[in-house]
């Protein structure tokens, strides 16, 4: 307690700039990549990704972000064993920070697309067992996490796959494609605007304490996918057959037909975004903030203050700005080569996954469920359309995104003790 009060405001200023760093590395990473599919198929350029982001990154995080957060993320870690050492707790967070920070700048520069939630999970646990004790962390929550990297981009993958195959059947392999696509592309965006809107209720919405039963969930997401539906068609009556451009490529009038549709994927992610992952960052921060303005008392949720929220929207914005490029451009060109359809219908599968996995509870992320779609819509062309050197890096990244964040963590934790005591 004596710490703690000689240097609390020192600890709140660390917890900042690391927070902000942290969430700096979540724009850099986690929202790039959510951005990567759309710049990779040519729907947006990378300044109107970021434009787009900008705005529904913020609003997600700002609306739905959450007023109250769980400070101990996704009760990886029992805290009980050290109420009457709350500084040790600050340390941990203050080091679990800096740790999946590094990490994910290292991934970024890399190119690496890693999750975030999984690099703050992998840094918790190299805290926990050093700081508190092995017994603190519950295995069983790491070992649902472990097994996410194989089951999430599976679902991802497969719900992308049967997407591809869908647009074929109806579209690309009909004696009208242009015409089938403008006939059944308001029924796409129907799914994208509910799907979405399911997820910003399931994940997002709670934070506001909007209670709503599943079957008003499910009402207003159909009454919201009617309408984006509307407008979609409203956008894609125009299209018209384009000779010049059907010469280089046979189906570039049927493509022209889904770029508009990918700009409605490419809003709604940044949205559910914002409103989701942001809490990555500002959680541990929040963290430090309660147990420091409280005089000490360790809380599993805390009062999130607004500006924590304003900084961690800002650190993300700031982050996809100055280093997303790298992780847009392995997402979007590297894994395998993107159109609007094949973009759309892996944003598609990825929004549909997060909502089937929020529903089950499945710790999944957001960043193996869409790199699994967009390695779906790759397969749907054979293992040949696959770069699977590329695909190779990544899975070595996400096996060591977990131990490298606690072994950062371990050594961060030691010399902030070191410091402080």
């Amino acid at each position: 307690m004596e710490i703690i009060a000689a240097y609390g405001t020192t600890m709140i200023i660390l917890a900042v700039i690391f927070g902000l760093y942290m969430t700096w590395g979540i724009g850099a990473n986690d929202l790039a990549n959510a951005m990567g599919t759309s710049v990779g198929a040519g729907a947006v350029s990378v300044k109107q990704a970021i434009i787009i982001a900008i705005i529904f990154e913020f609003l997600g995080a700002i609306l739905a972000g959450g007023h109250v957060t769980k400070t101990i993320r996704k009760g990886i870690i029992d805290p009980s064993g050290i109420i009457n050492n709350p500084e040790i707790l600050v340390y941990g967070m203050l080091a679990s920070l800096l740790a999946a920070a590094v990490w994910l700048m290292v991934a970024s520069a890399k190119g690496w697309p890693v999750s975030t939630t999984h690099s703050i999970i992998g840094a918790l646990i190299g805290f926990a067992i050093v700081g508190i004790g092995p017994d603190s962390v519950k295995w069983t929550k790491v070992a649902s996490v472990v097994l996410s990297w194989i089951v999430s981009p599976i679902m991802g993958g497969t719900i992308a796959f049967l997407l591809v195959m869908s647009t074929r059947k109806l579209i690309f392999n009909t004696d009208n494609p242009l015409k089938n696509a403008k006939k059944y592309a308001p029924v796409y965006i129907f799914l994208v605007g509910f799907i979405i809107s399911l997820v910003t209720m399931f994940k997002g919405l709670k934070h506001l304490h909007i209670s709503m039963s599943t079957g008003q969930s499910f009402g207003f997401a159909v009454l919201f996918g009617a309408l984006t539906a509307s407008v979609g068609w409203y956008f894609i009556r125009n299209v018209k057959e384009d000779i010049s451009a059907n010469r280089e490529f046979s189906y570039a009038s049927v493509e022209k037909v889904f770029t508009p549709m990918m700009l409605f994927t490419a809003c709604s992610m940044a949205f559910a975004h914002g409103s989701n992952d942001v809490a990555n960052g500002i959680g541990p921060l929040a963290a430090v903030y309660s147990i420091v303005s409280s005089g000490g008392e360790v809380m599993q949720k805390s009062d999130l203050p607004f500006w924590i929220l304003l900084l961690g929207g800002a650190g993300i914005v700031i982050g996809l700005i100055t280093l997303g490029y790298r992780v847009m451009l392995t997402v979007g060109k590297k894994i395998t080569e993107l159109t609007p359809s094949r973009g759309f219908c892996a944003e598609l599968a990825a929004a549909t996954t997060v909502v089937i996995a929020s529903r089950t509870g499945l710790p999944v992320s957001t960043t193996h469920i869409l790199v699994g779609s967009v390695l779906g819509v790759g397969l749907a062309r054979g293992v040949g359309a696959l770069d699977l050197r590329v695909v190779l890096n990544i899975v070595i990244s996400w096996v060591v995104t977990l131990p490298a964040g606690a072994i950062m963590a371990m050594l961060f934790f030691f010399t902030l003790k070191g410091i402080f005591s």
